[in-house]
């Protein structure tokens, strides 16, 4: 059925779910207090770390990191599309799944179902072209491809005339609007309408349930431009998809690793040798839900790059775009190949053999990182030491927390010459604010975060709002809370709003729809399930305030002690002023949260 699925009925359904019975139908769980515990069915384990958690309506592995909602742990385990995991969801509850009428589809009530019967009707036009072109066929055989390799991809050919589809499949006004809806054909500033695709091989690109829903062609010749993409349709968003996934997952059900290349004849040329798990971009730089989706079906990602400028330039995009994702457990390595050489080229010169020797050389994350960085400084100097400390300090903080952005940290210690634990401290993995004054009376003491829990007061409190959000919703806020300037301070503001407006929000729930927030929504899955060292009696709401107020009280001692620092005749009136009024909303707050 088309359309889009309403938002408001996910939510509903994940919140209704039964996240025990829904996974203990699948693998075996086993009581352990408020929790279930089993072995992680995502990493091979003796001793039980994954925890399914009722109340919060999500599961975690702290041995692999995976961790989610009902409808993640569908798509994980059961490897399915979101849209796929969301149906089995609904019927597994007796619901049917109602679609929003797209806006794509106000004339056809067949929706993005007619789009996908034209493209593959595209395709087997395609097909059938190139069994009647000679040129084409013989173009293919020289770049090392056979009639099955071409046959497994479906690849065809887009004749040289302008009509090709356009006649073929564009009979009624219907059929040519559909046809410019799934980008086979194009209109011109005249409105003459003509094929997009003209004298190209051409590649189909699947989605994971094997639907076509769009191409890439490629010129013969050396025309530009090389490569033509489907453009942004209902049915294909090239930031999402992966040219070559189902392919793979066809090939391999669960890939030890997952090759990320290039082009189009890089992945069909590896899968006729016999190397049948890389994928490649659509034309685009390697995106956010590139990472996830490889992610869903391996634990090791190599992306395989040129190594002349571009191809580097590419790669580090790549790196920074896979920082946030590197959840424990999962590996990411690079592979540089020679300038002028491909994975096409490597493959046809030396066969499987050859490349497998190149991808046995290529570089850990941790290690590029590192060697990229080091490029960039002179670590023979102090300034250049620090310089490589500066240029880490967004790159470590955009790794979630684990064991291993510690060893990261430890290794970039190494390099700088510091204690791994006053690196950290410079680059921000410590407390968000500078220690409490030494000399404080027992009323003015904030409350800290308790050892092994939240390392600063504003994590803390993010902590609590996403743990037990029934209890936080109408918690009272000091004054100038929201208006500090420190991280996650808006996150919080927006979890306090989002809590208060929806009281039976479950924490799963809650985590999900701040996983793009800004200001370190990426964060939150791990924080959900942080251990808060509390009573599990205690009274969430009162420790929820007591933490405010000691995060504000925490700021104002903050900036006391900056001014402070200063001689008075250093200090500008307003300065004075802002001093002395500083003093006096310290004094308003002694007490109140402790």
């Amino acid at each position: 059925m088309a359309g889009r699925i309403p938002q408001d009925f996910i939510n509903d359904l994940v919140d209704r779910a039964d996240i025990v019975e829904i996974i203990s139908s699948r693998i075996q769980l086993k009581k352990a207090g408020r929790e279930y515990k089993a072995c992680c069915p995502f990493h091979g384990e003796k001793t039980p770390s994954f925890t399914v958690s009722p109340d919060k309506g999500f599961y975690h592995c702290f041995g692999c990191g995976a961790h989610g909602t009902v409808v993640g742990f569908l798509m994980e385990h059961d490897r399915l599309e979101f849209v796929e995991a969301v149906e089995e969801l609904a019927s597994y509850y007796g619901q049917d799944v109602p679609r929003e009428r797209s806006s794509y589809n106000t004339e056809s009530p067949s929706g993005n179902a007619a789009l996908y019967e034209l493209l593959n009707k595209a395709a087997e036009r395609y097909q059938a072209e190139l069994r009647n072109d000679q040129a084409a066929i013989e173009y293919l055989k020289q770049r090392g491809l056979d009639g099955k390799t071409a046959a497994d991809f479906r690849i065809g050919v887009g004749p040289a005339g302008w009509d090709f589809i356009l006649k073929a499949l564009g009979k009624t006004d219907t059929d040519r609007d559909n046809l410019l809806k799934a980008g086979l054909v194009t209109k011109n500033e005249e409105n003459r309408v003509y094929d997009r695709f003209r004298g190209r091989i051409m590649f189909p690109i699947r989605d994971g349930r094997g639907r076509i829903i769009g191409f890439g062609g490629r010129v013969m010749d050396n025309s530009e431009p090389k490569y033509l993409n489907s453009p942004e349709t209902p049915v294909f968003h090239k930031g999402r998809e992966l040219y070559g996934l189902y392919e793979a997952r066809q090939a391999v059900r669960n890939p030890e690793r997952l090759l990320v290349v290039e082009g189009y004849m890089d992945v069909v040329a590896l899968a006729h040798h016999g190397i049948r798990n890389a994928v490649a971009t659509l034309g685009t730089a390697t995106t956010p839900d590139h990472l996830r989706t490889l992610f869903r079906f391996t634990l090791e990602i190599v992306f395989c790059f040129d190594g002349d400028k571009a191809g580097r330039k590419a790669a580090w995009r790549a790196l920074e775009m896979t920082l946030p994702e590197l959840k424990e457990g999962r590996q990411v390595r690079f592979l540089f190949l020679e300038e002028g050489a491909d994975p096409d080229s490597v493959v046809r010169d030396g066969g499987a053999a050859a490349f497998n020797e190149r991808l046995a050389q290529s570089l850990p994350l941790s290690e590029y990182l590192i060697e990229h960085l080091k490029a960039e400084t002179d670590l023979n100097s102090l300034d250049g030491q620090a310089r490589l400390a500066e240029l880490a300090r967004p790159l470590l903080g955009a790794i979630p927390e684990g064991v291993y952005r510690e060893l990261l940290l430890d290794r970039l210690a190494a390099e700088v010459g510091m204690p791994a634990e006053r690196l950290g401290q410079h680059l921000g993995s410590g407390a968000d604010a500078p220690p409490a004054p030494r000399r404080r009376s027992a009323q003015s003491a904030a409350p800290q975060p308790a050892e092994g829990g939240p390392k600063t007061l504003i994590r803390k409190a993010v902590c609590l709002a996403l743990q037990h959000p029934e209890a936080i919703g109408g918690a009272q806020v000091p004054d100038g809370l929201f208006d500090l300037p420190n991280p996650g301070i808006a996150l919080l503001n927006d979890l306090l709003q989002t809590a208060a407006e929806n009281p039976d929000i479950r924490p799963a729930r809650l985590a999900e729809d701040f996983a793009d927030h800004p200001d370190g929504g990426t964060h939150l899955q791990t924080l959900l399930v942080q251990d808060l060292h509390l009573d599990p009696g205690a009274n969430w709401q009162q420790e929820f305030e007591q933490t405010l107020v000691a995060i504000l009280r925490q700021e104002l001692e903050r900036r006391i002690r900056s001014l402070s620092a200063r001689p008075a005749s250093s200090l500008s009136a307003a300065e004075k002023t802002e001093l002395r009024e500083l003093y006096g909303q310290l004094s308003g707050h002694h007490g109140a949260g402790s």
